[in-house]
């Protein structure tokens, strides 16, 4: 039966209620001509697991969830909505400078421009620009196109780290959407008119800008910038690697993986990686004071291999360190905190011996033995017996875990005594100049694979886990991180490359009959634009290793 020959449609909404309508219409004019005014604007919506966005054509009876912008997937389509205004913008008033979305920064998303550093009235200039757009509320038209029509397009707008993207896509259709006489090429979904926008900040911030949007949590407002010096200072660190390693986008990656010069790269990214830790190691070394160095980041950031070669390049300057963990002084089971839904709550600060633990580490630094406890996570509590400990005299005591830039933690030790370390994997590739890769999403990835090779997760349940570590991490990690004396970037240029083979065939297993097949097909999407790597290369003392196997450490 074709669409014409159909009257109506039923179109059930959750939460919101049931509406016969005549098929043929898109999800955004649904939106607009049927359902009630709400809050916040719809992003997409789901049917069937699957994300659509609003300019999905409804064609038959189904049941539809809506997005909004308080979603981690609602607020990446208005993010993304907002930097294609951004873009534009600087197409019409800057057509020779070439804008890069690169990260994000603190509360906001820092952009910069290829040898171009604009003024405060440039960037006062481009938000008039984008709050025009707005208020024209100019449609954003999404187009298919063959690939080779598609980088035809590009090509003519002078975009040719595009046009080297789509070579290396295995699809002969791609999406690109078109605004005011100007296309676009992203690998997510966009809002289908400039009007839909209510909420966005442009800030200078030499040599680059700052985007700012609301967060999810709070769709209609946005919280004034906080500054992150060390964080944006190890940015620049990672976009000089980028520089020295010739890969300023995936394009230029896949291009030196296809010309077989991969061992190369590898070999010059792991000698940074070494360098790196060499240098922090010579600055621990440097200060008789210190006794505990304490490393701390999010999940997946390869904190455990980081420690192990630390520790190496201590002992390389003579020192003799001694490893405590953490894990070791957790409470009973029975005394775990819980979080919000009733479940124990094993990253909260009071899920560890805070009295027991600063006790011992006070005593260690004395030079007295100790009988440190050994956590059984099978038992849920302590063994009888533990294990005794002494550490060398004026030796540092590693210390590695979530809390560890926090001062509670290590209350009883002065200040001066300590080194605090921030390790994450902060990826310094584009996917093209305007589409960056989020630093959580390769963390995700890596955490995936780890899962499901090391504990037997499925991909799904690491992903249904995703947004409670997230929220761990939001406490417990990300408020304490210029609190680090140095930090550390443990992400790889190439790991993607070599990720992709082994988390591709996890995704897959996630089938439309549950709701993680929306972040599965998104991430799916996001591994095919990457040429596949070997990881025989790979050195066994790589960060990388803890999470596909093979490490000389215990991991």
């Amino acid at each position: 039966m074709t669409i014409e020959s159909q009257k109506e449609v039923t179109v059930k909404v959750k939460g919101i209620g049931t509406y016969q309508i005549k098929p043929g219409m898109t999800a955004a004019e649904f939106i607009k001509n049927t359902l009630p005014a709400t809050e916040y604007p719809a992003m997409a919506g789901i049917m069937d697991n699957t994300l659509y966005d609003l300019h999905h054509v409804i064609d038959g009876s189904c049941e539809i969830e809506m997005v909004y912008p308080n979603s981690e997937a609602g607020m990446r389509i208005y993010r993304r909505t907002v930097a294609f205004l951004l873009i534009k913008a600087c197409r019409d008033l800057y057509p020779e400078q070439t804008l890069i979305i690169k990260h994000s920064l603190s509360n906001g998303l820092y952009c910069e421009f290829i040898n171009w550093q604009p003024s405060t009235e440039d960037i006062e200039n481009l938000q008039k620009q984008m709050q025009e757009m707005i208020v024209r509320n100019l449609p954003i038209n999404k187009m298919t196109v063959p690939k080779e029509e598609a980088r035809s397009i590009f090509a003519r707008q002078g975009q040719m780290d595009k046009v080297k993207l789509l070579e290396f896509r295995d699809k002969h259709q791609v999406h690109i959407y078109e605004l005011d006489g100007f296309y676009e090429y992203f690998y997510g979904y966009m809002m289908p008119y400039t009007g839909l926008i209510n909420c966005f900040r442009l800030l200078n911030y030499p040599p680059g800008l700052i985007l700012q949007t609301p967060e999810k949590e709070n769709p209609g407002h946005i919280e004034e910038y906080r500054e992150q010096p060390k964080l944006a200072q190890i940015y620049q660190e990672a976009k000089q690697w980028a520089e020295m390693l010739d890969t300023p986008h995936v394009a230029a990656l896949n291009d030196i993986i296809t010309h077989g010069d991969a061992g190369d790269l590898i070999r010059v990214n792991e000698a940074l990686h070494e360098k790196k830790i060499a240098y922090i190691a010579d600055r621990i070394c440097c200060d008789p004071r210190i006794r505990l160095v304490l490393i701390s980041g999010p999940s997946s950031s390869g904190k455990t291999t980081f420690a192990q070669r630390l520790l190496i390049q201590l002992r390389v300057n003579g020192r003799r360190p001694v490893m405590i963990s953490l894990d070791d002084y957790f409470v009973d089971r029975d005394l775990t905190p819980r979080d919000e839904n009733g479940d124990f709550d094993f990253e909260a600060l009071e899920a560890l011996k805070l009295d027991l633990f600063n006790d011992h580490l006070t005593r260690l630094i004395k030079g007295e033995e100790v009988e440190t406890p050994i956590y059984s996570f099978t038992d849920g509590c302590c063994a009888v017996k533990g294990r005794m400990t002494r550490v060398p005299p004026g030796e540092p005591i590693i210390i590695e875990g979530i809390h560890g830039l926090n001062e509670h933690l290590t209350w009883r030790i002065p200040r001066e005594q300590k080194f605090k370390i921030y390790i994450s994997a902060l990826t310094q590739l584009n996917i093209d100049y305007t589409n960056r890769i989020p630093t959580t999403d390769s963390r995700l990835l890596r955490r995936i694979l780890r899962d499901s090779r090391t504990r037997g997760y499925s991909a799904r349940q690491t992903l249904e886990r995703w947004p409670s570590v997230r929220r761990g991490e939001e406490s417990n990690i990300f408020p304490f991180q210029e609190n680090a004396d140095v930090m550390f970037n443990s992400s790889l240029v190439y790991e993607l490359s070599v990720l992709r083979p082994y988390v591709k065939p996890l995704l897959l297993e996630i089938s439309s009959e549950y709701p993680q097949n929306v972040e599965a097909k998104r991430l799916l999407k996001f591994l095919s634009y990457f040429q596949e790597l070997e990881v025989d290369e790979v050195p066994n003392n790589s960060i990388l290793r803890e999470f596909v196997g093979g490490s000389c450490f215990k991991v």
